[in-house]
């Protein structure tokens, strides 16, 4: 019985999974999404490394109690780009699919820095080593070269600029952030423009491109 389990098992797992895996035609796209820029790469791993999956969701369901607070559902063809995928599983703190363009860089940075200034009885944690330390990109050429193998669609030869596309993306940030009044040494270069860059970049896919920051 468990050996004509096991082979039931494979046999419908081959049958439902497998034309996913293999059929292009099956997979989910929308044109105006894109993959990730380098810049934003490296924020999306901060947001991995400090644990923010575990408190923010990045799904918006079909329901009117959720598009009337967060916007616009969630559709699956913006996920396809995501390795792994943050949907999170529990809302501690609000979903964050559209949080992009929703606020200036600076309520990224002071919020960051300091949670309850922005949102008074907020139990998120500060993260000030983040605007302390030193963002490091030496490792992007490789992540590009990793995600096109997966099916990203970077340029062939994109890894080799990959890091000079992100200094001049992390530039544009702290030059918006400069304008709001917040001035630091090197500032282009901390761990914090890359969350920033990360941050704005949830859900701008799909809006109009007047709303999204870049």
């Amino acid at each position: 019985m468990l050996l004509l389990a096991t082979i039931a098992i494979l046999i419908g797992g081959i049958i439902e999974i497998f034309p996913m895996v293999m059929i292009e035609s099956n997979v989910p796209r929308i044109e105006s999404v894109k993959p990730y820029t380098p810049l934003e790469l490296a924020g999306r791993d901060m947001y991995i490394r400090e644990g923010c999956v575990g408190c923010h969701s990045q799904m918006v369901r079909p329901f009117r109690s959720e598009t009337e607070r967060y916007g616009e559902y969630s559709k699956s063809g913006e996920y396809i780009y995501d390795r792994p995928f943050l949907w999170g599983s529990k809302r501690t703190g609000p979903d964050l699919q559209r949080v992009g363009g929703k606020y200036p860089d600076s309520w990224h940075f002071n919020h960051m820095l300091e949670p309850q200034s922005i949102s008074p009885g907020s139990i998120m944690p500060p993260y000030p080593w983040m605007i302390r330390d030193e963002l490091s990109l030496d490792l992007l050429p490789k992540k590009i070269k990793a995600l096109r193998t997966l099916g990203t669609p970077y340029p062939e030869g994109y890894e080799q600029i990959a890091i000079a596309d992100a200094q001049k993306q992390a530039e544009r940030v702290a030059g918006r952030l400069k304008k709001d009044g917040i001035e630091m040494d090197g500032l282009e270069k901390k761990e914090i423009i890359a969350m920033i860059a990360y941050l704005q970049r949830l859900g701008t896919d799909i809006k109009p491109k007047a709303q999204a920051t870049k």
